[in-house]
């Protein structure tokens, strides 16, 4: 029996942008619609080809947080290389981690192993990663002087081994899957960097919102010129998809994150895009169901939508346009394999029936201590799912 493909109807980049520039952060967002490439080829990986909106049999599926904690031959990889920083900055160890699942389940979207924070140093921001406590900035920024302090970021000199790492992965999986380099948003980025590591309340960054705008926004500023510049690097030297995490912006009321969040994504996606319009952005907020409209309007070319959101209400509230990525409650894969299966089907069928441009993944990284066999269940089932419809 012949498969069916599917794709989805896409408005035009230059339709989007007239619209994107009346949304306001409270509205719907029209959605970008990735340029056409030059050249339209079947060789290119799956999750490019469905990204541009071109007609495949089946959602491309990958894992956030794939590369790593989970795996037994990570696991036993770090009992030799303790140094969280050493295991992402060393071209061979960031290498060998990020191909790890990529060996084992053959995802259709391979992503670096790497971390958000890695460009900091080369903004004159020193910090470490402990294997207990976490990130640790060594010196919080939190007046204007220091934020004066902040440097340009030149990737190329401050973190070749990311460059080396993406071209050797990039080489290592051909076409048979997408390479994904990634980058922290400014809010988030800035979290860290004014609280001087990981928070539960957030007291000092909000302090420095609601008593000394200034300085954030300046801090903010130059946080997304280097992102963005980033973000060029990273595509210049094997990235073909973009992911931008902003982990914390769910902790910022609505009216705050269009002040704090949402004008810094735009300012790294409209400079990113400028110079690299054919490399897709997928913008994901982990507990940002009740920002989607907000994201929206930051003009990705995906949403990746978390597991507090049903996936139809999330492409309901913003548009079929968009590429959506998600959103299956990464909790499930410590279930049965039937209970996998199901959800697995019940996410992509959901997305299916929007008549959206779909990318399978899980809601928020997967969860340390999930069994491998289960993770490969979820790749086998979303592999088939063209099968199953």
């Amino acid at each position: 029996m012949q498969t069916k493909a599917f794709s989805a109807t896409r408005p035009s980049r230059m339709e989007t942008a007239r619209v994107a520039r009346k949304v306001t952060a409270q509205a719907t967002a029209s959605a970008p619609a990735t340029p056409k490439a030059s050249v339209s080829s079947g060789s290119d990986p799956l999750m490019l080809r469905a990204l541009r909106g071109e007609a495949v049999e089946r959602p491309p599926v990958w894992m956030m947080r794939q590369a790593g904690r989970y795996m037994k031959v990570y696991q036993d990889l770090v009992k030799k290389h303790p140094s969280f920083r050493e295991r992402s900055e060393n071209v061979d160890l960031s290498v060998e981690i990020t191909l790890q699942p990529w060996h084992a389940f053959k995802p259709d979207g391979v992503v670096l192993f790497s971390d958000i924070l890695t460009p900091l140093a080369g903004m004159n921001i020193p910090f470490d990663i402990g294997s207990g406590n976490g990130p640790v900035i060594f010196e919080p920024i939190r007046t204007l002087e220091q934020v004066k302090k902040v440097s340009k970021l030149i990737p190329e000199e401050s973190c070749p081994f990311v460059g080396e790492s993406l071209r050797q992965v990039r080489e290592a999986v051909g076409s048979s899957a997408a390479v994904l380099g990634f980058v922290g948003a400014p809010f988030t980025l800035a979290t860290y960097i004014v609280e001087g590591g990981s928070s539960k309340n957030f007291a000092h960054i909000k302090r420095l919102a609601f008593g000394q705008p200034e300085v954030l926004h300046a801090l903010l500023d130059k946080l997304a010129d280097n992102v963005a510049d980033y973000c060029r690097y990273q595509a210049d030297t094997g990235a073909q998809v973009i992911q931008i995490f902003d982990s914390w912006a769910s902790e910022l009321m609505p009216q705050d994150f269009d002040v704090f969040a949402g004008p810094y994504i735009k300012k790294v996606i409209n400079s990113f895009r400028a110079t690299h319009p054919h490399v897709p952005i997928i913008l994901y907020i982990s507990g940002g169901g009740g920002l989607l409209e907000r994201m929206a309007a930051c003009n990705p070319d995906c949403v990746s939508i978390d597991q507090s959101v049903d996936i139809v209400d999330g492409i309901k509230r913003i548009g079929t346009g968009f590429a959506v990525q998600g959103n299956m409650d990464p909790g499930i894969l410590f279930g049965s394999k039937s209970t996998i299966e199901a959800r697995v089907m019940d996410v992509i069928k959901k997305a299916r029936s929007q008549g959206v441009r779909h990318v399978m993944n899980l809601g928020h990284g997967v969860l340390p201590g999930t069994p491998e066999e289960n993770v490969a269940t979820y790749f086998e089932v979303a592999r088939t799912a063209h099968q199953r419809w």
